[in-house]
């Protein structure tokens, strides 16, 4: 069993930055793949950012590319998103996800509460 929590969001103008934390308790975090997703009001889960367990590679979402970088602590059990340069359609409540399998869909196995991130221009 994993829970996560989910942490660092806010109000931040256009162009500013933020970074989300997603602290987990279970002894076997390390091994999860993590997953970043996102939710606007009337839209559907987006996904985001995504981290293997080993944390030697990492997935970007076109739209966050090149602004937001997902890293791990396994030794902290936390994962983290840097969101830099954020943008107005950034706005959303922010979810992190663990799973076995690294993917890019919601088909993750344990989800946190979420966090805010409102962004204005």
């Amino acid at each position: 069993q994993v829970q996560l929590v989910e942490s660092g969001g806010g109000l931040v103008q256009a162009g500013g930055s933020l970074r989300l934390s997603c602290a987990a308790s279970g002894r076997t975090f390390s091994s999860y793949a993590v997953g970043w997703f996102r939710q606007a009001p009337g839209k559907e889960r987006e996904f985001v950012a995504a981290i293997p367990w080993s944390g030697r590679s990492t997935y970007y979402a076109d739209s966050v590319k090149g602004r937001f970088t997902i890293s791990r602590d396994n030794a902290k059990n936390t994962v983290y998103l840097q969101m830099n340069s954020l943008k107005p359609e950034d706005t959303a409540v922010y979810y992190c996800a663990a799973g076995r399998i690294l993917v890019a869909t919601t088909n993750y196995d344990y989800w946190g509460q979420g966090t805010q991130v409102t962004v204005s221009s």
